[in-house]
């Protein structure tokens, strides 16, 4: 992999990664999930929509489209982006970015049960047990310092609804029209959905941390992140840009111990290395094809680094972080 590419990757990990961190930051210095929520979209769309102009792409203009994008943008944006903002109230965000790390295993999960997903061999179903086992034991239910609570809950909610997105956009986003037109349009939908939470949000109290923490989360984990995954797929394809995905975890518990000070015990580092290990093994040894309508300079690139289907995604705004 080129110089370029692998320093690409590494800042992609980095500020996805991060994410957790800036939530957590965000909240401990007074802002609310809803005010946190509705921040990051309306930086992110600004950004994407900046990046869609100066690609000279424009938004899309069929109500079919932009109905679609309201389902996805509810989904993989509105609703994981407050269940985060609300779950690591309660939860480490290094434990909130280990959990976020069980997406492509509710998708497998969701595959199974639509019976969607046919590649499922031995190897793929321990996968989805060692993913689900890892997590339990991040839990541990049975000790009573075990993890197991609302926030907790809330968390694995949210890497579900990403699943459930990933699950729809394949078959109702895929081909429509330029990406970052397209992504800056959910964005902007998730950002319409988010207002809907305006009454919760109450007045906003917090100092310069706390707005500087929103503003990183919003611009660069939630905008400009998407076009270092955009740019990595399209040089490299989606199965090097997947494997961010993998690192994820690792960059939340590393920053959250680092800066935050927060307590990582042998159960998390245990439970997360199950829960990649399974996650390595639940995804299929084929890439799903991507449609040829996407734009980009390489063929048809899917938008996120990972969907449980080997990076393979259709065009939107749904990556694989907080």
């Amino acid at each position: 992999m080129p110089l370029t590419s692998t320093l690409r990757m590494a800042a992609l990990a980095l500020l996805w990664g991060s994410g957790f961190l800036w939530i957590k930051l965000a909240l401990n210095h007074g802002l609310s999930p809803a005010q946190i929520t509705i921040t990051r979209c309306a930086l992110g769309t600004a950004v994407l929509l900046l990046l869609a102009r100066s690609a000279g792409q424009r938004l899309p203009r069929d109500r079919g489209t932009w109905g679609r994008l309201t389902v996805a943008a509810l989904f993989c944006n509105a609703v994981p982006f407050a269940l985060f903002s609300v779950g690591e109230q309660t939860v480490d965000s290094g434990v909130a970015g280990v959990l976020n790390a069980t997406t492509p295993l509710w998708s497998l999960l969701i595959g199974i049960v639509l019976g969607t997903d046919r590649g499922l061999g031995r190897l793929r179903l321990t996968g989805l047990f060692l993913g689900f086992a890892g997590t339990l034991l991040i839990f541990a239910p049975w000790h009573r310092s075990g993890l197991l609570t609302w926030g907790a809950v809330a968390l694995l909610a949210a890497a579900a609804s990403y699943a459930v997105a990933f699950a729809y956009m394949a078959r109702a986003l895929t081909g429509r029209g330029a990406p970052l037109a397209v992504s800056a349009a959910q964005l902007l939908t998730a950002t319409a959905w988010t207002t809907l939470a305006l009454p919760a949000a109450g007045p906003v109290r917090t100092d310069a941390m706390g707005l500087l923490a929103v503003g990183a989360l919003g611009v660069l984990g939630t905008g400009v992140t998407f076009y270092l995954n955009y740019r990595l797929i399209a040089d490299e394809g989606p199965t090097s840009a997947a494997t961010v995905g993998y690192l994820l975890p690792v960059v939340s518990v590393g920053m959250g111990a680092v800066v935050l000070g927060e307590d990582v015990g042998w159960r998390v580092l245990a439970g997360m290395g199950v829960v990649l290990v399974g996650v390595a093994f639940s995804r299929p040894r084929r890439p799903y094809p991507f449609p040829s309508t996407h734009g980009g300079s390489a063929p048809s690139p899917p938008l996120s680094s990972n969907a449980g289907r080997a990076g393979s995604q259709p065009p939107g705004r749904c990556h694989y972080a907080p």
